[in-house]
């Protein structure tokens, strides 16, 4: 974590609505995971450094990963979702990484049978990877030393990673704040594999294409041992949170951004709650048809 903090933004808050809301989208490329990749390549000892990076990743991943080569002067590429939005994929290319773009269902199986084991940069797990992980805790270490009365947090999930990272670094100081994860009901996967003690296969029909990580088992253990409640937001609140937060904290979200401050509604008031505002990497085309 402090390796990647000269990297990284100390993302403000911003109050709305009896919350604060925590702008991870303000970061470099638009998303918390500048602050685990980071960690991460900087953590790799320099001959494994000097083959460049790869990842694989639906977008925010991605240009994290682009962006933290761009900075190490270390080649990239990224394998992407070939339905990826455009506006991620370019991003990875205005880094000057290589985007590798798959059909999904070719994409699950490069993760499955760890494919990257055959190419020539190193691997950096888009959620899993520990030292990428703590790199996403430096949120929790942030909003401990801004907030002394913190009682919740409130936080988007994907593979895992960053709520992970925030619920082990806050937890490990103040054990009883609550930690609360957040998906839509248009990708349950934590809800389902929780349900069905196992791994579960989803098919996304959700706006927040950067919660559509696979089932992964190192993270299963992980978050029913750090996630105290877990809430679904159904894709038409979803869809209202995105123009709301504009108006109302004038933030621009992503989906899966926008998915914490969509939750507070079903929270009872009270405690002193954070929403982390994951990325606000949106189409533009998306954004002005949910203004509309």
């Amino acid at each position: 974590m402090e390796r990647a903090r000269p990297y990284v933004l100390r993302s403000p808050l911003v109050p709305v609505e009896g919350a604060l809301l925590k702008l991870e989208c303000l970061q470099p490329t638009g998303s918390f995971k500048v602050r685990g990749f980071f960690a991460a390549a900087l953590n790799l000892a320099p001959e494994r450094l000097r083959r460049g990076l790869i990842t694989v990743s639906a977008g925010n991943a991605a240009q994290a990963c682009a962006y933290t080569a761009h900075r190490l002067g270390v080649s990239c590429r990224v394998v992407m979702y070939e339905t990826a939005p455009a506006l991620k994929i370019d991003g990875v290319r205005r880094w000057g990484a290589t985007p590798v773009l798959m059909p999904r269902d070719d994409l699950l199986a490069w993760m499955a049978n760890e494919a990257w084991t055959k190419e020539p940069e190193t691997f950096l797990h888009p959620f899993a990877d520990p030292d990428l992980i703590a790199g996403h805790g430096g949120i929790g270490l942030e909003l401990l030393e801004d907030i002394r009365n913190l009682e919740r947090l409130v936080v988007p999930v994907g593979g895992g990673g960053q709520i992970s990272g925030i619920a082990s670094a806050v937890k490990g100081i103040r054990p009883e704040i609550e930690v609360v994860g957040v998906q839509s009901d248009g990708y349950p996967m934590w809800n389902r594999a929780f349900e069905a003690g196992g791994p579960v296969t989803l098919k996304p029909e959700t706006i927040a294409d950067g919660t559509t990580a696979p089932f992964d088992p190192r993270m299963f253990e992980l978050l029913k041992e750090c996630v105290d409640r877990w809430l679904l937001v159904p894709e038409p609140r979803l869809r209202a949170a995105i123009p709301q937060i504009a108006a109302n904290a004038k933030v621009v979200a992503e989906g899966a951004g926008a998915l914490a401050y969509a939750a507070l509604e079903q929270l009872e008031p009270g405690p002193t709650t954070v929403a982390v505002v994951s990325g606000g990497n949106i189409d533009p085309t998306l954004l002005a048809s949910l203004l509309s």
